[in-house]
């Protein structure tokens, strides 16, 4: 935005509060003077009248005649013609109601509307005195009223409204028209204003531009006043003298930049099929950080091709290198489009990890989808396999979740970015145990509480694996489940209730359930197994469900 701009929208809400605080208060103070003159003056008309009236009825009163309707009536007709007396224009009027609220007296013709009878009832039963604000013939009216006791009559003095505040809007109006006109005088006066200050600025905005567009720093700005902008183009002439000496060791710096980029671009061409791209990128940002390891949360993959040996007997060696590299290809895809790192590659097994250089909120979540997907690719490899007349690969997914150390590790003639720590060799152990619980993921229980709004998951077993002393519970999921499926997880589920009491004639009948909609599930068998076995052998009392691993 230009500074002449932001003048304006500095300046210019200054002076329309200050036009418009004035001219509201100006116009308020109008209507409210000229509203109190004109309330008066109704007002002193109503106590004409009201005075009038009651020198009438003293003379009937006076003279024994307020009792002689004859009199009564001549009194009630001078009244009215007074009242006449007392109307200026043509849209004031005065009139009186009694109890039934009829018109018996008006200065002018008008008729009470059926929907104004109760509000003006209202008004003659509480007898009110004084201003009064009231809709008379479809009319809004205002005035004043009195009642006269001798009479049983209420007596109304009023004018319309609108003819009664049209000075008020009229001065309204004029004030609205008056601030609009002092707004575009002002608009106006700081358009010229601050193009005048902002003059020597645009001079030396032009000559930068041209220095800028022509390359030649032998241009110099006109200082043309003796203040802050003067000093400003002084000072700049200076800097251009400065930038001007500075311009050849310039140059020698972009080349060298230049030929620092093309090394830095090779490295990256050449190290990137070996580190991952975000670590390539974190050490370029950071050299430092090259040698520090961190202990950090992560997410540990482990995904490892089952019986590899004896499916490899079923290749030629090139056979062999090729369906693994398209195997690998297919596998670390989806893993980096999750966000994943390949670790490294253990034979035919496959070490990711989640969670560095770059941390996620959905890291766990990312993992076993990632892990879904590479079963689901799995599926259509395994077509092709079979197509060529080769075997198909079988895998297990094993993922963990926990604090590892994470960094460059080794010497420094040769480093790995690796992971190292206890959480990892767990994530190991649970990829062993895919093969034994005929699974195809198995994951901890850190895992499942970051994913198991996301995916349906279904518990496993309780175990200690080999090397650990402290009990886990293993968990497997799916993408979607079938109707049958949603049935037998859901029963599975009860059952291993049942199971962990101890109470194993209640777990069996739930297993059995599970046996009904899944009879190929070998989760249910292995549990159907065990509790007929602890039911010829109950187990010992301080017996938790844990089952103790002895093999990776």
């Amino acid at each position: 935005m230009k500074i002449r701009n932001k003048i304006i929208l500095t300046v210019l809400p200054l002076i329309a509060s200050a036009l418009i605080i004035t001219g509201t208060i100006s116009a308020l103070a109008a209507r409210s003077g000229l509203s109190r003159i004109a309330m008066k003056f109704l007002g002193f008309k109503s106590q004409e009248l009201e005075k009038y009236i009651d020198n009438q009825w003293n003379l009937l009163v006076s003279n024994n005649l307020d009792t002689n309707p004859e009199y009564v009536a001549v009194t009630k007709s001078a009244i009215r013609s007074y009242a006449d007396t007392l109307v200026r224009s043509g849209s004031e009027l005065i009139f009186a109601l009694d109890e039934n609220i009829t018109l018996v007296m008006s200065t002018n013709g008008v008729e009470i509307l059926p929907t104004e009878d109760d509000y003006l009832r209202q008004i003659f039963n509480e007898k009110k005195q004084g201003w009064v604000e009231f809709p008379l013939g479809d009319i809004a009216r205002v005035g004043d009223a009195f009642f006269y006791e001798p009479f049983n009559w209420l007596f109304f003095v009023t004018d319309e409204r609108e003819m009664f505040y049209k000075e008020v809007t009229e001065i309204t109006y004029q004030t609205g028209y008056i601030l609009i006109g002092a707004l575009v005088a002002s608009i106006i006066l700081l358009i010229a204003f601050s193009s005048y200050l902002t003059r020597p600025l645009k001079t030396v905005v032009g000559t930068m531009r041209d220095i800028i567009s022509k390359n030649d720093l032998s241009e110099r700005v006109e200082v043309q006043y003796e203040d802050e902008i003067g000093n400003l183009a002084h000072t700049f002439n200076i800097m251009v003298n400065e930038l001007e000496k500075a311009y050849q060791q310039i140059k020698g710096f972009a080349l060298s930049a230049v030929i620092a980029r093309k090394n830095e671009h090779k490295i990256r061409n050449i190290f990137q099929k070996y580190v991952p791209k975000d670590v390539i990128d974190s050490f370029f940002k950071n050299p430092e950080s090259m040698l520090v390891g961190e202990n950090r949360v992560m997410v540990i993959l482990f995904s490892d091709i089952r019986s590899f040996t004896t499916i490899s007997e079923g290749f030629m060696p090139d056979e062999l290198v090729n369906a693994l590299n398209k195997y690998f290809e297919t596998m670390v895809d989806i893993i980096m489009s999750h966000n994943g790192i390949i670790d490294k590659y253990i034979g035919d097994a496959i070490m990711a990890f989640f969670g560095a250089p770059v941390k996620r909120k959905d890291d766990a979540a990312q993992a076993v989808a990632a892990a879904i997907e590479m079963q689901e690719a799995l599926v259509i490899f395994n077509k092709e396999q079979i197509n060529k007349g080769k075997p198909a690969f079988n895998t297990g997914i094993g993922i963990n979740y926990g604090v590892v150390t994470v960094g460059n590790i080794g010497s420094e003639k040769k480093m790995d970015y690796t992971i190292i720590g206890d959480m990892v060799n767990l994530g190991s152990r649970l990829e062993g145990l895919t093969k034994p619980y005929k699974q195809t993921i198995i994951f901890s229980e850190s895992v499942f509480h970051k994913v198991k709004s996301v995916y349906p998951c279904r518990l496993v077993d309780k175990v200690v694996v080999k090397g650990k002393t402290q009990g886990e519970k293993i968990f497997t999921a799916k993408r979607t489940l079938t109707k049958r499926e949603k049935e037998a997880w859901a029963l599975h589920h009860k059952a291993l209730r049942h199971y962990y009491q101890k109470n194993f004639p209640e777990a069996i009948k739930y297993f059995q359930g599970v046996q009904k909609f899944l009879p190929d599930d070998y989760i249910s068998q292995m549990f159907l197994g065990r509790c007929e076995r602890y039911l010829e052998n109950p187990p010992p009392i301080d017996w938790n469900g844990l089952e103790i691993l002895t093999s990776k």
